[in-house]
């Protein structure tokens, strides 16, 4: 165990040795063991988007094995996904790498821009049944769905802690209040971080900010107090503010599916901001399997500089 390690560990002093043994074991596997960082591949994208869409790019990842092989070749963390894709190979891939469990999901079916909302798929105990660390959990700040889903995860997040698991939450601003171009806002991204650490959340994922400020009162407040926000690096830190100023384990997701250079960049200035890591899917999985080991191991070597 390395200081760094027990460090954040210590961050979460209310939490049973359940929890912390299986924070510890998601920190300590995989190429960046050890160094407080993780870069982990979530595939739920299928059921998000739809298998077409997802997987047609690279007809492998169809097979749900495939990404437990790129996962454990890359030497990722863990791996994410919704009931199906972790039952059709936990069993094989048992001990190989952690595995989170995704316990909400949504389809792209039907259009519901102003209430969006993911259904409750799977439960606590199909991940301990699984073996997995901890559980994945997406909520939709700004949605007017958003207080049944902030009620959902607070049932779900007593049970997976009581039960020793990690709740890793996914928090992606969307509905009627919010602009498309504020879904992304430093502001707004911000607020979903904050609102997933008080929730109760070990891990958050959230999306990288963009220079945009949704709410016209913290335009004010920022330009009351000057704070810089312009590149994304800037932007990366205050983010990691509302996460308890960095005292909650701050990930960023990989987003549309973009070139190579356009993720490393982005990748590199959120490192430099302060991220814990990436959560990086359809830019990963989406490519043949070697060009994806290649970006992916990238990827690490840039938080294990960081």
């Amino acid at each position: 165990m390395t200081s760094k390690v027990k460090e954040i560990l210590s961050w979460y002093d209310s939490d049973n040795p359940g929890v912390k043994t299986n924070l510890a074991r998601l920190l300590n596997h995989g190429k960046l063991a050890g160094t407080g960082k993780l870069v982990i591949l979530p595939v739920d994208q299928g059921f998000e988007h739809g298998p077409l869409k997802t997987f047609e790019k690279n007809p492998l990842g169809y097979d749900p094995h495939y990404h437990f092989d790129l996962a454990i070749e890359s030497g990722c963390n863990a791996y994410a996904a919704p009931l199906g894709f972790i039952e059709a190979g936990a069993s094989k891939y048992a001990g190989d790498i952690p595995l989170i469990l995704k316990i909400n999901n949504s389809d792209s079916l039907f259009k519901n821009n102003d209430a969006p909302c993911s259904a409750v798929t799977s439960w606590i105990d199909d991940a301990l049944r699984l073996g997995c660390v901890g559980i994945g959990y997406t909520i939709y700040p700004g949605s007017s769905a958003r207080n049944d889903q902030y009620e959902a995860l607070a049932e779900a997040t007593r049970y997976a802690k009581s039960k020793g698991l990690a709740v890793i939450v996914w928090s992606y601003p969307r509905g009627e209040g919010l602009s498309k171009e504020g879904e992304t806002a430093v502001d707004v991204i911000s607020y979903g971080a904050q609102i997933a650490a008080q929730l109760g959340a070990h891990i958050i994922k959230v999306k990288p900010p963009t220079a945009h400020v949704e709410l016209k009162e913290n335009q004010q407040a920022l330009n009351d107090s000057k704070t810089p926000y312009a590149e994304l690096t800037q932007r990366t830190q205050m983010v990691l503010k509302s996460a308890f100023n960095g005292k909650r384990i701050l990930i960023f997701s990989g987003g549309a599916s973009k070139g190579t250079d356009a993720v490393i960049e982005e990748v590199a200035a959120l490192a430099k901001g302060g991220s814990f890591g990436s959560i990086m899917g359809r830019n990963a999985f989406q490519r043949p399997k070697q060009e994806a080991l290649d970006l992916l191991d990238k990827i690490i070597n840039i938080y294990k500089a960081s």
